[in-house]
């Protein structure tokens, strides 16, 4: 039985010691790796930044288009794949954790729009200048990573870290950040983190407020506030994205996906799939012509 593979850095290694980060440019990823075009997860977070080419990058069951100035932030434990024309041009990089916060001790990757929330968009669309800018940072960065000069990693964690405040710069709205809102955003990261423990078991709004230590009704407010969503959303749409991965990419029989999810009702499970995604269990594993390609 075959399930989706969740890939660590060490698996893209090619040069250097680093344990923790990697890049390099998109033509010679593809080529060095050629398994990363089948759907996967990564246990790391995960950018890339098309400066050249057409095609479409799949997230999570979302389908983006790729061009050039396309730049996607993708986070730990989401799924992704990729179909590229033969003149894609780019750059990857990828990191753990704690290869960012160890460089920046008083602030966190988490903190960054693109990284604080799966339900945030992945894509950044960047445009003259700000993608000019982009493919610089980037060419530093991976000249750094390919050479062992002095103080390699601080200068790229530096480089790294400019690039993130640019793309934020890009992403949010010109309105800035107030601290009420940045407040918001650690409690929704702690919701989620919560949510993806104990989501086959608890699917009360309740009890996660309580491991929250707060009411019910103010952690409905940040979440609407922040996503536009109910923690009862949150809590279903992380059922609903494991039901995906598990019909699309795994061999088991929808009775078992249901069980495995927590419900025992298949029917039910069928019923409530098809209300929130248009589709029933079986009609959206056909709509993926992608589907079980291992």
């Amino acid at each position: 039985m075959k399930t989706l593979p969740i890939y660590n850095i060490a698996k893209f290694k090619y040069l250097g010691k680093e344990s923790d980060f990697y890049t390099n440019t998109l033509k010679a990823h593809l080529k060095l790796h050629k398994f990363v075009m089948a759907p996967h997860r990564h246990s790391f977070y995960f950018v890339a930044v098309f400066i050249k080419g057409s095609g479409t990058h799949t997230v999570d069951f979302t389908n983006y288009p790729v061009k050039p100035g396309s730049v996607f932030a993708i986070i730990p434990g989401q799924s992704h794949n990729w179909n590229l024309s033969g003149d894609t041009e780019g750059f990857v990089l990828f990191h753990t954790k704690s290869f960012y916060n160890l460089h920046f001790p008083s602030k966190k990757v988490q903190d960054y729009p693109f990284f604080c929330s799966m339900h945030n968009s992945p894509c950044i669309l960047l445009k003259g200048k700000s993608l000019k800018n982009a493919k610089q940072i980037c060419s530093e960065i991976l000249n750094e990573y390919e050479h062992e000069y002095l103080l390699k990693s601080q200068r790229m964690s530096l480089m790294l870290d400019l690039l993130y405040i640019d793309l934020s710069r890009q992403y949010l709205p010109k309105a800035t950040i107030t601290r009420k809102k940045h407040d918001y955003l650690l409690r929704i990261e702690k919701l989620e983190s919560l949510i993806d423990i104990h989501y086959k078991k608890i699917r009360s709004p309740g009890q996660y407020a309580k491991m929250m230590f707060m009411s019910n009704k103010h952690l409905n407010r940040i979440c609407k506030e922040v996503l536009n969503k109910t923690t009862s959303d949150l809590i279903m749409d992380r059922l609903l994205l494991e039901a995906k991965r598990l019909l699309v990419h795994s061999s088991h029989p929808v009775s078992e996906i249901a069980e495995e999810l927590g419900f025992f009702d298949v029917s039910y499970f069928s019923r409530l799939f098809k209300r929130k995604c248009g589709k029933t269990p079986v009609e959206f594993i056909k709509s993926f012509s992608l589907n079980k390609p291992y």
